[in-house]
């Protein structure tokens, strides 16, 4: 389907909207490597036709433990991927990658086993823990360690973790309404305010006492974005109304804005917070005593 263009030259005149801050590229860590593992199971059937009914089952069987160990790997990458993005982070609570090195390991036993004797049990065996000893090797093993979590409250922080999950998608949904808008500007813009959206959602993640201060923004006006972008995409994809449109970022200015502020908000909060407790700690080594120089 054809997309229209925005930009300083294009027919409408109008740039893509500048927030002054750097947009954030998000990657996928999958990478090239960990997609080539689907072809394994692809060559695997294609080979195993014609060489009889137990030579294609275990080919069959194979191709299927090969292609879901590529994908657990894809998932574990993307787990491992958000674990090192956060400052506060559990690990994984299933180790996908120790899975797919595993997988990997039963699914080319069963590949050699497709391919020769059946009664011949040393190689596929050998075959095996080669293949999972390599996938160990290139892709790693999960994060085993939660992150900056000693001292967090579990119960606190598993309420934090039901808001952002929410709150994720809402974001999410924003995207899947924009693709139907088909606008270039507006998406531009809307990708600046979830930037804007989940810098609150990590400040609150790293310090779970902001919960309250930020439950609304993360449910109600996320909830409301999320409705308005839905109401947008439906006019704009059907009229192309550039009213609307209008509308629709100077709604995404003050949501920004607002978030933003909020964002500064608890930040300042927390210094502060940290000035207060480091005042009274040199208060009572005083008391005992203990002269500290004065801070700058």
């Amino acid at each position: 389907m054809a997309k229209r263009y925005g930009g300083k030259y294009s027919p409408d005149g109008q740039e893509t909207p500048q927030t002054g801050r750097a947009r954030r590229v998000e990657v996928d860590p999958v990478g090239g490597r960990a997609n080539l593992l689907f072809v394994p199971a692809v060559v695997l059937v294609a080979t195993s036709f014609g060489s009889g009914a137990q030579s294609l089952t275990f080919a069959l069987l194979g191709a299927g433990v090969l292609t879901l160990s590529a994908w657990l790997l894809r998932e574990g990458l993307r787990a491992e991927a958000a674990y090192h993005a956060r400052k506060l982070a559990r690990r994984p609570a299933i180790p996908r990658k120790l899975f797919a090195a595993a997988l990997t390991g039963v699914g080319t036993a069963l590949a050699v086993m497709a391919h020769q004797d059946v009664a011949e049990i040393l190689p596929p065996v050998l075959f095996g823990l080669c293949a999972s000893a390599l996938h160990l090797v290139g892709f790693g093993i999960d994060p085993m360690r939660s992150k900056g979590m000693e001292g967090i409250d579990t119960f606190q922080q598993d309420r934090v973790a039901r808001v952002v999950d929410e709150a994720e998608k809402y974001l999410t949904a924003m995207d899947d309404a924009m693709v139907r808008a088909g606008d270039r500007t507006a998406a531009a813009r809307l990708a600046d305010f979830q930037a804007t959206a989940r810098d609150l959602i990590r400040t609150v993640e790293e310090d779970p006492r902001d919960l309250t201060a930020a439950r609304k923004y993360l449910g109600v006006y996320l909830r409301g974005a999320r409705d308005a972008t839905i109401k947008f995409a439906d006019i704009y994809a059907r009229t192309q109304d550039t009213r609307a449109r209008a509308d629709y970022l100077a709604l995404l200015d003050d949501l920004d804005d607002n978030f933003a502020a909020r964002t500064r908000k608890l930040l300042l909060e927390d210094r502060s917070d940290l000035t207060i407790e480091i005042d009274v700690l040199r208060e009572r080594l005083s008391r005992e005593g203990v002269r500290l120089p004065p801070l700058e």
